[in-house]
């Protein structure tokens, strides 16, 4: 039983925002571990220094503590979140809002530790208020606008309300400026605003991740459906345009190749040398068929069936058929001639016509493919080749819908094709 498609985005999805939300981790468990060297370090060499700039006095305990915590909170959310990775589960949406505010909540523990000690207004102009910042900063790798929103309020209104509540009728600071309430509110806003901000941010780096793994699922469909033998072009047409791949009636042109006496050279070969020279002439006509943007459909043994002018029609297809089946005679040649392949003759066959193109199959298996008359009148048009002694003959319907005049073609005279009533006119290319 094949997956969901759309539960297959969603588990990619979810892999990727949690894989985004362990980068957050890693970089908040990294920045206490550096923070709380640093502080320790400096505040043993240099005590006076760091009181100075941290507005008042420094306690090495409480604060290496509080970074400890910091620490030891994001290890436990590494282990949470490789469990749900392990476990291909999607986090509840309950447990990330808990372990935010947990986060949020640790510079206010700080705040509210030295403003015991050294008064509301002075523990929040220290710089333990601008820690804030960093997790709200942080929670866009959440990849959730409401989850940054939601950082920023709890940001904003723990340290209004220690402001309000408290820092109000703190009478230690002599600049009355520092104590007035709406400069700690304005500071409360800008909390908000940039948890806002921070949303927006995680909102378009979620569109972005979205927009990649549709892609790819996009781009492994299509490869999926039409195989490898495609031009980079078109498929990302296809990917762009979300293009449905439907049955449908086209205009197209069918070319069938056949490598001539292929059964007489692989008599007294081995199969690892059958295969290497199959390789070798497949490799180079195929990029003459995959670069003019036909798709080769069918690979028939020793030759393979081509569509020109489906999944997507651009251009004149008949045109393009007949550029690619020149090319394919000229690379084989050139191929002979650097000694790379044994001599070798290529058939190859012509026709345009009305055809139904689509998915055809179950839903274990479809193959897209094209039915019609076309198709085997390409196919008996190749087979005549070995009666022409020729390597390149196209109906008159592809012929005169490629308008090409620069190829000195040969005209034959209607042949009757076997399976088909009207007989068919041939122009030999070569």
């Amino acid at each position: 039983m094949t997956d969901d498609p759309r539960e297959t985005f969603e588990r990619r999805l979810v892999r990727e925002m949690l894989g985004a939300e362990r980068v957050r981790a890693r970089l908040l468990f990294a920045i206490a571990t550096i923070v709380l060297f640093a502080l320790v370090t400096a505040s043993g060499a240099y005590p006076e220094a760091v009181a100075s700039l941290l507005h008042g006095r420094f306690d090495r305990a409480p604060v290496g503590l509080f970074l400890i915590v910091v620490a030891g909170f994001e290890l436990y959310v590494l282990f949470w979140i490789r469990r749900l990775l392990e476990r291909d589960e999607a986090p509840r949406p309950g447990r990330r809002y808990l372990h935010a505010f947990v986060e949020t909540s640790m510079p206010t523990a700080v705040i509210l530790f030295y403003a015991s000690s050294d008064g509301p207004v002075q523990a929040l102009l220290m710089p333990s208020a601008f820690v804030y910042f960093i997790f709200i900063l942080l929670s866009t790798l959440g990849l959730d606008f409401f989850l940054c929103t939601f950082t920023g309020l709890v940001a904003a209104g723990e340290y209004a309300l220690i402001a309000l509540l408290w820092g109000s009728n703190d009478t230690r600071v002599v600049e009355p400026a520092l104590s007035s309430v709406p400069h700690h509110l304005g500071k409360a806003v800008i909390l908000l605003v940039s948890g806002v901000a921070a949303g927006f941010v995680a909102r378009r780096l979620r569109s972005s991740f979205t927009s990649a793994i549709e892609s790819v699922g996009e781009r492994a469909r299509i490869l999926g459906v039409f195989g490898q033998h495609v031009s980079p072009e078109v498929v990302e047409r296809l990917v762009a345009g979300k293009t449905e791949v439907k049955s449908e009636v086209r205009n197209v042109c069918v070319m069938f190749l056949d490598i001539r006496n292929f059964t007489a050279f692989s008599e007294n070969k081995t199969p690892g040398e059958v295969v290497d020279y199959l390789n070798e002439v497949f490799e180079a006509t195929i990029e003459a068929v995959v670069s003019r943007h036909g798709i080769v459909n069918k690979f028939l043994g020793d030759g393979y069936m081509a569509v020109f002018g489906a999944p997507i029609a651009e251009g004149n297809a008949s045109r393009a058929a007949v550029d690619a089946a020149l090319d394919i005679v000229e690379r084989v040649e050139r191929l002979v001639a650097e000694g790379k392949i044994p001599p070798t003759k290529v058939g190859i066959g012509l026709h345009t016509g009305d055809a139904v193109v689509g998915n055809i199959g179950s839903a274990q298996r479809r193959e897209y493919t094209v039915i019609g008359d076309v198709v085997n009148v390409a196919s008996r048009i190749e087979a005549l080749n070995k009666e022409l002694s020729s390597m390149v003959l196209v109906s008159d319907e592809t012929w005169v819908a490629s308008g090409r005049t620069d190829v000195n073609a040969v005209a034959h005279e209607a042949i009757q094709v076997r399976g088909r009533k009207q007989p068919v006119r041939i122009w030999q290319l070569a």
